[in-house]
């Protein structure tokens, strides 16, 4: 039997077999769950053993997530259990924090959160459990040697590879940044704001200056830039809400003396060995990287001012997929096993 066709064949609530990485899923009928949950099932190496959901206990995953019909006969679970070797969070934020916090959680389990309740260090500890920020193009030799990962923001990853090689090599003073994402980053609860009528055809800015990434940004920032640290005072965010369901597409503006072509040798040399942040000299689009877990970078000058492009799509390499990444990472995997996805480019 394949690996895949083992997947479908024990995805009900069969017991669980030796067969690779025992997954467990809190809060599994959201976008974040449908894409760790597709994800998962064609993964080689991991089997679903649970996936948890209050509001749709004991219905099958294929009526809620639609593009499962024929995949897997998996039902939600109302309650976890942890004969597990990871369990993911994909529950709103603050969740996990509680879930750690009313649980005796066996230390041979390893947490993934998707949300953000561990990724500033002021919160990376809790019950004894020390979370790794799990962004592997930062710190990837750490995240192997960590039993618990927050997985970083969906604008705060974009922002963060398209800035971090300046960052190592001391050159962020003052940052301007705007970024624009689909509507499935507001997660699937209906709000005026994400409504088909009001999205269509429309753009809105919102939270101005005072997005809730911007601490994990400047944190990241400023584990490597040693010689000036970046602040609130001279990092400016503003994000948009825009008129498509999935990705994410940032430009950071910034003054830089170096030319187009030093700069594409720093950013080279610095995600050489990283398989999914791309560096071109093309014009970057989301197309390229919706449905995968790719982060391309282009670099654009005029004179001294530096504008960086970097696009991902927010639920794979922005929130599921860089969790499936960091569980690559942890359990010895090759760290594009189940994830070596291609855009739908048409």
């Amino acid at each position: 039997m394949s690996s895949e066709q083992n997947i479908k064949s024990n995805a009900g609530n069969p017991p669980l077999g030796d067969r690779g990485i025992r997954v467990g899923i809190i809060g599994a009928a959201g976008y974040t769950g449908g894409e760790l949950i597709r994800l998962l099932l064609n993964h080689p190496n991991a089997q679903i053993a649970f996936a948890q959901s209050g509001s749709n206990a004991d219905n099958l995953v294929s009526k809620v997530h639609g593009d499962l019909v024929g995949e897997t006969d998996l039902k939600f679970s109302a309650t976890h259990h942890f004969n597990v070797d990871v369990i993911f969070f994909c529950a709103g934020h603050g969740e996990a924090k509680k879930f750690v916090e009313a649980n005796n959680i066996p230390s041979t389990v390893k947490l993934i959160d998707i949300g953000n309740d561990f990724r500033l260090q002021a919160d990376a500890i809790i019950n004894g459990r020390e979370f790794v920020y799990g962004l592997p193009e930062l710190q990837r030799e750490k995240i192997k040697a960590a039993s618990n990962i927050a997985n970083p923001g969906c604008f705060a990853t974009a922002i963060q590879l398209g800035l971090l090689p300046l960052a190592k090599a001391g050159l962020l003073a003052n940052v301007y940044t705007t970024g624009i994402t689909g509507s499935t980053g507001a997660g699937q609860s209906l709000a005026a704001t994400s409504h088909f009528s009001w999205r269509a055809n429309n753009v809105q800015a919102y939270k101005t200056l005072t997005h809730q990434h911007n601490a994990e940004i400047l944190q990241s920032i400023n584990s490597l830039q040693s010689n000036a640290a970046l602040s609130e005072e001279n990092f400016s965010f503003v994000p948009w809400r825009g008129d498509f369901t999935r990705g994410i597409f940032i430009s950071s503006q910034l003054k830089c003396d170096l030319s187009v072509e030093e700069l594409n040798i720093l950013y080279n040399e610095f995600y050489k060995g990283h398989p999914f942040t791309t560096v071109t000299t093309e014009a970057v689009f989301l197309k390229q990287v919706v449905n995968t877990n790719k982060c391309i970078i282009q670099l654009e000058k005029v004179g001294n001012k530096l504008v960086v492009h970097s696009v991902i799509d927010n639920l794979t390499k922005g929130a599921s997929g860089q969790a499936v990444q960091n569980m690559n990472l942890i359990f010895g995997l090759e760290e594009t096993t189940g994830l070596k996805l291609k855009a739908t480019y048409f």
